[in-house]
C-alpha cells in the first residue's frame, strides 16, 4: 500500500506552467530486522535523552535550540524563527530551469529517489504537460529542491505516469575515479577475454528484484523465528481466553510465513514501479 503521508508537498514550475506536487521515498527500509536495546537485568526498553554537558541534567523538548560554534563553548543561538525566515523558495518549488540527455549523467551522482505526483486533480493535467514533454524530447529536468533544511540539487526523470525524483551527490563528494584507476594495467589476454565473453553471455539473465536479496535478513528470521518458538507465551496472549489447539496454533504469527509474504508484496510493487 502506497504511503498516505508525503515526505515533500509543494509545487513543481516549468516556466509558466505550475502545479501542486507531492513526493514519497521510492524505496522503503520498514521489512528490515530491527532490534530494540534492552536492559538485560529487567527485560525493560532502554531509552536516550538529550543531557546537558555541564549539569548532567536532562533537557526538555522545549528547551532545545540550534547553535552555531563560534569558539569553544561560546554559541551563537537561532530560534526556529529565524531559520524559517532564511528559507529558499526552492522549500516549496522544484523549478527546472536545465535539461540534460539522461545518459550524460554519471550513476555516481545519483543519491536517493523519490517518486514525484500530482498533489491535486486540477493540477493533473499541467504534471502530465511537464513529463510528456521531458519524455518526448528523452531528457531530464535539472532543479534544486530544499529536504530536511537542506538545498538539494536534483533531476526529475519521467516514469510511466509519474515522475521519479533523484537527489545528486554534490560534486566535493564524488572521489575521481582516476586517482583510484590510473596505475592500473590496461593490457589483457585476448584468449581469457574470449572465454570469459562465452561464460558471461551464458549467465546473462533479464534483471529481477531477487537479485538483490537479503540473506542475512533471512537468516535473522530464522534465528528470531527458532527463539521465539522456544519462549513460553507473554501474558497477553495467556490472558485470552483459551479455545482448541487448532485455534492456538492458527493465531501463532509465523515470521518466516510473514517475510515470503513481504518478499512477495515488495517483488509486486517492484514491478508495478
Amino acid at each position: 500500500m502506497a504511503p498516505r503521508r508525503p515526505y515533500w508537498r509543494g509545487y513543481l514550475k516549468l516556466s509558466l506552467v505550475t502545479c501542486p506536487v507531492a513526493m514519497v521515498p521510492a524505496t522503503s527500509e520498514s521489512e528490515k530486522v530491527r532490534f530494540h536495546t534492552l536492559n538485560e537485568k529487567t527485560g525493560n526498553r532502554v531509552v536516550s535523552q538529550y543531557i546537558d554537558s555541564v549539569t548532567g541534567k536532562p533537557v526538555k523538548d522545549e528547551d532545545e535550540v540550534k547553535g552555531y560554534e563560534r569558539g569553544e563553548g561560546d554559541y551563537v543561538i537561532l530560534t526556529d524563527e529565524e531559520l524559517e525566515s532564511v528559507e529558499l523558495e526552492s522549500v516549496r518549488t522544484i523549478d527546472i530551469e536545465k535539461f540534460v540527455p539522461r545518459e550524460k549523467i554519471e550513476w555516481i551522482y545519483l543519491d536517493t529517489p523519490f517518486y514525484l505526483t500530482s498533489n491535486e486533480k486540477i493540477g493533473d493535467e499541467a504534471f502530465a504537460v511537464i513529463r510528456e514533454a521531458m519524455e518526448a524530447r528523452d531528457v531530464v529536468g535539472v532543479a534544486r529542491v530544499v529536504l530536511g533544511r537542506r538545498e538539494r540539487s536534483v533531476i526529475l526523470e519521467p516514469r510511466d505516469n509519474g515522475i521519479v525524483v533523484w537527489t545528486l551527490r554534490f560534486g566535493d563528494e564524488v572521489r575521481p575515479e582516476r586517482d583510484y584507476f590510473a596505475e592500473i594495467d590496461k593490457s589483457s589476454d585476448a584468449k581469457g577475454v574470449a572465454a570469459l565473453e562465452k561464460i558471461i553471455k551464458k549467465r546473462t539473465q533479464k534483471w529481477s528484484p531477487a537479485m538483490a536479496s537479503d540473506p542475512i535478513q533471512e537468516s535473522l528470521l530464522r534465528l528470531i523465528a527458532s527463539k521465539n518458538n522456544r519462549l513460553k507465551p507473554t501474558k497477553k496472549a495467556t490472558s485470552k481466553t483459551r479455545g482448541s489447539d487448532d485455534e492456538k496454533q492458527s493465531n501463532v504469527v509465523n515470521i518466516m510465513d510473514a517475510l515470503k509474504r513481504s518478499v512477495q508484496k515488495e517483488l509486486k510493487s517492484r514491478k508495478a514501479g
